[in-house]
């Protein structure tokens, strides 16, 4: 049984994170965990369409909280960001300790990945030290049994102190029992038994957190868990510290310098040993791994990741990616065309004859001929098969094989990730620029984005080439493409001063995709772009109609002839279009069929022609609302620039092309 949201959440849920007014029937329960480990999963099927998606109060950090009604109960859900402890090196894990220690939620569901438990007990250790009302959920249990992983529920319980849920949160198994033990946890409040670590170690944290308690230091967070957040050296909280008391400041200097001393190692590696070997003497007691042969994950694993293999791979991956999308896109629009066409056929010349039935027809009509044929066919494809190459873990496996090239533009591997979801919108993809450590690599990440030929520029880039002057013409745009973006990637890692770090990401395991997550998350990235593109398509589509057959394009299209014409060697009328695709880049493809009153593009453009525009439209100035995430993750600065860039390699790049492609064909 999956517990199911069907209450939707008030405008009191969206900025009031802690109600202060709850009856014993109101409850909020926090997902905390690691990255990938299915904590997403849970919390859309605890709160299914009934989401908030936002960031936390003054922090750029995304925050996503929805509402589960419950056997009476109803409870708010928050789920925490993904972050492997409570140190300070990031903003996700300030806010993810913040609000788990001053908020107090309710119940916090601690969501471990159960086929790599030892790695993951590491923060459910932090958790407990913090005190949490824990429940602790084992996802992917279905992963572990297929790796001959069995994991004796009972004792893990037994020795963390803490109820212990098996779950496959793909299939909706478990969740029912995980918010039950969390229900219990928040009315019976227990107190948690206390995990220990080797005696010196105790002893230290003992007579830190004596003082603590002796002087009544109040800091919000609970006393054993500042002694030993001391002890490790923790900026904030050594702060938070010293301006309450100097006196604990110095006796933690002396601790430190005594117990440095004696053990030759710094303190907070101690510490971090000692949670690492607790967590590997938990597993011990409760875990076992039955031998057997290597099963096919493992070779495919090793396969994936092979120095030579790998990277057969990571290509095989990518091109087939781009393949699928193409081949199928294309067989697909053909069809929905040819339905269409048998509905209602454009009439070039009803422009001239009958302006309102033209506005109606070549205008509304032409822009749902339009986005029928060219958003869907293209779009859809493309984000199923990366949900579900995501969701098979083969993803991270490929951003692995290409760090190293990645480097050679200044990044990491993981920079892959938002450049892959680039090619579907490039908005959502600067935003998740967000996992890469730096700025300059997140700087560097969006700056190859812009360039990334996104669904929209793919609309275009299929709409006058692929449909009009071949595939093999639209492949090889896409190859020019991605020599284009490793060419400016290394002249933007040449202006941008910094250096490169090192590759740090979760490998999940590989396990067969969810068609029913991929199949959702197809749906959440795709139906914006439906909600907002058809409208533009319609709307705008009809209204260029209106500007054509009043004659308000002619000026504008003359004041850019020497650009548009001379230089790139287009028709008079596609300055009209660059124009327009600043806003959304399909409304190029819409523009030249309103003014053409068709969509045979070949009516008005050479093949030549053809490619050169898709050249430019898939390379210069970003949409608006890509330089509007732009300046909001950057700067308005960065964003002018960035927009300059793209600007000037297109117009150098087209004006090449159609004076190379004129000379030899």
């Amino acid at each position: 049984m999956t517990p199911q949201n069907n209450k939707p959440a008030n405008s009191k849920n969206k900025t009031d994170l802690a109600d202060t007014n709850k009856n014993d029937k109101e409850f909020i329960f926090a997902l905390a965990g690691n990255a990938n480990v299915g904590k997403s999963v849970i919390f859309n099927q605890l709160t299914g369409s009934n989401q908030i998606i936002g960031n936390w109060p003054g922090k750029t950090v995304d925050r996503a909280e929805g509402v589960l009604n419950f056997e009476g109960y109803e409870i708010k859900v928050i789920d925490l960001p993904g972050i492997y402890s409570f140190s300070t090196f990031s903003m996700e894990e300030l806010v993810s300790r913040d609000y788990i220690a001053l908020e107090k939620p309710d119940a916090v569901i601690n969501v471990v990945d159960a086929s790599v438990l030892e790695r993951n007990l590491f923060f459910t250790l932090q958790l407990l030290e913090m005190n949490a009302p824990l429940v602790l959920v084992l996802n992917q249990i279905d992963v572990a049994k297929n790796k001959g992983i069995i994991i004796n529920k009972e004792k893990l319980s037994e020795m963390l102190g803490v109820p212990v849920v098996f779950t496959t949160a793909t299939r909706g198994e478990g969740i029912y029992e995980a918010v039950k033990e969390a229900v219990k946890i928040a009315n019976s409040k227990p107190k948690h038994k206390q995990l220990k670590y080797h005696k010196d170690l105790e002893e230290q944290i003992d007579k830190v957190q004596h003082t603590i308690e002796k002087e009544k230091l109040f800091v919000g967070y609970p006393s054993r868990w500042v002694a030993i957040k001391l002890l490790e050296g923790d900026i904030e909280i050594t702060k938070l510290v010293a301006e309450k008391s100097e006196q604990i400041i110095v006796q933690l200097n002396a601790i430190l310098t005594e117990f440095e001393k004696h053990h030759q190692e710094k303190c907070f590696s101690t510490i971090a040993s000692e949670r690492y070997a607790l967590a590997s003497s938990i597993v011990a007691s409760s875990f076992q791994q039955e031998k057997s042969a290597h099963r096919f994950t493992d070779k495919l694993d090793w396969f994936a990741t092979h120095r030579i293999y790998g990277y057969i791979t990571a290509l095989a991956v990518i091109g087939g990616l781009l393949l699928w999308t193409f081949f199928v896109g294309n067989t697909f629009s053909d069809l929905i065309s040819q339905g269409l066409n048998l509905i209602y056929s454009v009439d070039p010349e009803m422009s001239a004859s009958a302006p309102l039935l033209s506005i109606i027809f070549n205008g509304f009509w032409g822009g749902i001929n339009a986005g029928l044929t060219l958003i869907i066919p293209f779009v859809i494809p493309f984000y199923l098969l990366l949900a579900l190459i995501e969701d098979s873990g083969l993803l991270t496996r490929v951003a692995f094989m290409m760090d190293s090239i990645m480097h050679k533009i200044g990044l990491h591997g993981k920079a892959l990730i938002p450049i892959i979801l680039g090619y579907g919108c490039s908005v959502p993809a600067i935003h998740s620029c967000k996992i890469m450590e730096t700025r300059r690599e997140r700087l560097l990440a969006a700056f190859a984005i812009t360039f990334a030929p996104c669904s929209a520029r793919t609309i275009v880039l299929f709409g006058m080439v692929g449909l009009f002057v071949g595939i093999q013409w639209a492949l090889l745009l896409y190859v020019v493409n991605l020599v284009i973006i490793f060419v400016m990637g290394r002249v933007a890692m040449k202006a941008v001063p910094g250096k490169s770090t090192g590759l740090i990401m979760e490998m999940s395991s590989f396990k067969r995709p969810s068609i029913k997550i991929a199949l959702k998350q197809t749906w959440i990235r795709t139906k914006s772009i439906i909600y907002v593109v058809f409208p533009i398509y319609i709307i705008g589509s009809a209204l260029i109609q209106v500007l054509y057959i009043y004659d308000i394009l002619t000026p504008i299209s003359n004041a850019l002839y020497p650009l548009t014409v001379l230089w790139l060697g287009l028709p008079a009328f596609a300055g009209v279009l660059l124009l327009l695709g600043t806003v959304r880049k399909e409304l190029i493809i819409l523009g030249a069929s309103a003014i053409l009153g068709t969509t045979n593009l070949l009516i008005g453009f050479t093949p030549i022609q053809l490619v050169v525009m898709a050249l430019v439209a898939m390379l210069y100035i970003p949409c608006v609302s890509t330089i509007a995430i732009l300046g909001k993750e950057f700067g308005w600065k960065s964003a002018a620039l960035i927009s300059l860039a793209n600007i000037g390699t297109a117009l150098i790049l087209g004006g090449l092309t159609f004076h190379i492609l004129n000379f030899f064909i």
